[in-house]
């Protein structure tokens, strides 16, 4: 019968992946400066994350609407998985949730879920990846989405940002911690809740120090042992592999890999961020 994994745009989609007709990516839209950007295949993260240092103000961002999560499922075959950023930072679960409800009175039998990742970015390709190869092997439906439910819970997501200043402008930092940041240039390890909010784990002087502190958490968590470290870089691919590298000599992964982020991972991110997860 087939199957077909749809996501929203903040899942930064491996090169394979985006060539993979199984995938769809719905993009959600960047405003900056009056200007919007759309996350799609043409969008060029470098040009917006320079259109975000230019721009004093706070920028936003738009979910996808219901109707276009819609059409997706109407265009799609077999299974439908559907993967969304947490939905405790965007609206996009919310839209993905309604549109299954008005799918399903369309078409009743057919198998649809909608997960929320409680996550972001290397996250959720590390949920679709897995949905990937579950619904790959032929289980049925209801043990693909019960293994990756499941998986949600037993993954955790780390990041380390060279730059906190659109976080800083979209206050997704406390005071305390912007005036700390912005007066000090001290660089936060943060992570998500299990629930899916940002959360601080740590602080360092140097990137350099962030990222042996991140690989410090991930060898404390005995939950990595044998899987797969999912990274995802913004504009700085020498730092995901550093990272990469400082964690085979700690941790015990069984591999790793490694994707670019697209338009809204790198709205939070900006240049030189970097996103684990497993």
């Amino acid at each position: 019968m087939g199957f077909s994994i749809i996501v929203d745009s903040c899942c930064d989609l491996t090169p394979e992946m985006r060539a993979n007709p199984i995938f769809r990516s719905i993009p959600l839209t960047i405003r900056v400066g009056g200007k919007d950007y759309i996350d799609d295949q043409n969008l060029d993260t470098s040009l917006l994350i320079y259109a975000m240092d230019q721009s004093p103000d706070a920028s936003s961002s738009s979910c996808p609407s219901p109707g276009d999560y819609l059409e997706a499922f109407r265009q799609a075959e077999g299974d439908i998985y559907v993967v969304t950023l947490s939905a405790l930072l965007s609206g996009s679960h919310n839209s993905a949730w309604q549109a299954k409800q008005m799918f399903l009175e369309e078409e009743p039998e057919r198998n649809i879920h909608v997960f929320n990742s409680c996550s972001a970015s290397a996250g959720e390709v590390l949920l679709a990846q897995k949905l990937h190869r579950l619904a790959s092997s032929g289980i049925p439906f209801s043990q693909v989405v019960a293994q990756t439910e499941q998986a949600v819970t037993d993954s955790n997501t780390l990041f380390v940002l060279e730059n906190l200043d659109n976080l800083r402008k979209n206050g997704r930092l406390t005071k305390v911690q912007a005036m700390l940041t912005g007066a000090l240039r001290i660089k936060l390890i943060m992570g998500a809740t299990p629930e899916g909010e940002i959360c601080k784990h740590g602080q360092a002087l140097s990137i350099k120090q962030a990222l042996s502190k991140l690989v410090e958490i991930m060898a404390a968590d005995e939950k990595h042992k044998g899987k797969i470290l999912y990274i995802a870089q913004c504009l700085c691919p020498d730092r995901a592999q550093q990272l990469w590298e400082m964690a085979q000599k700690v941790c015990q992964f069984s591999g790793v890999v490694i994707t670019a982020t697209r338009g809204l991972s790198s709205y939070y991110a900006n240049s030189g961020g970097v996103i684990a997860a497993y």
